[in-house]
């Protein structure tokens, strides 16, 4: 892909959009577009941006996704094999480390969920702590790309672990604060974005490249499908573990406030 084909096809991509934008503004609700330059600019940057960022994904995320899929798959890394042997799924270690790795760290980078996040915090008037927001999300993450790799190397069907998840998704949403559950919800699908799903995508298609036996196409792809249900499973878990603190500390404070009242009452039956 060149980088003007590039330009061209994004600017193709971006145009419907701005015409619905100016569409609605100009025809439905008939006022004029305020700060207009400021407007065009921040398109322009939205044209060029993107248009780089898709190079990027092609000349460094995906190749290096599928090399270091390649490398931590190549029998002369892994361990040594007796003649006649099959090789383990715990053979593949270094594999499931990267991806946990990996997914851990494209996730606490990742843009959308970074501007969730402190929207989060902003609203929630700070009772919601957008690092560890992100981090709860990022460990969700991981989990399921590692989950994902696992699953590769075993060759087991993808619809197990998603029906498994979504059951536990269930499950959590019923038990969960009200409160955080669209918060939840939201954070499991942030988390698929600019950065994460290439790299994800380019490492489910490596492994499924060279691990023997597999298909690019049956066990390949699947990977983003866990990566968005376990951050939906860690961001209620730990709602879940803050409401548990919480009851557990406020009979203590509620038995000290009114021991505090009894004490004060009999000091003025004193007096």
């Amino acid at each position: 892909m060149t980088l003007i084909a590039t330009f061209w096809g994004t600017l193709l991509d971006i145009l419907p959009i701005a015409a619905i934008v100016f569409g609605f503004q100009y025809l439905v609700i008939r006022k004029p577009v305020k700060r207009l330059p400021q407007v065009w600019v921040g398109f322009l940057m939205v044209w060029v941006g993107l248009s780089f960022f898709l190079v990027g994904l092609e000349q460094a995320l995906f190749p290096m996704g599928e090399l270091m899929a390649t490398q931590l798959t190549n029998y002369e890394f892994l361990p040594g094999l007796a003649e006649g042997a099959q090789r383990h799924w715990s053979d593949y270690y270094w594999v499931y480390i990267f991806a946990f790795a990996i997914g851990t760290s494209t996730t606490i980078a990742e843009p959308s969920l970074i501007a969730v996040s402190l929207k989060a915090g902003e609203i929630s008037g700070g009772t919601i702590d957008p690092l560890m927001l992100r981090i709860a999300v990022a460990l969700g993450m991981a989990f399921g790309i590692t989950l994902g790799t696992w699953r590769i190397v075993m060759g087991w069907p993808l619809q197990w672990f998603v029906v498994a998840a979504y059951l536990l998704v269930i499950v959590q949403t019923l038990r969960s604060p009200r409160s955080i559950i669209p918060l939840a919800f939201d954070s499991g699908g942030v988390t698929t974005s600019t950065i994460t799903v290439p790299i994800i995508a380019a490492l489910g298609l490596g492994l499924a490249t060279e691990i023997p036996g597999r298909s690019p196409v049956m066990d390949g792809f699947g990977m983003i499908a866990l990566a968005c249900l376990f951050p939906i499973i860690t961001v209620m878990g730990y709602a879940q573990i803050a409401q548990w603190r919480a009851a557990r500390h406020y009979p203590a404070r509620e038995l000290t406030a009114q021991s505090s009242r009894q004490l004060g009452k009999g000091d003025q039956d004193a007096l």
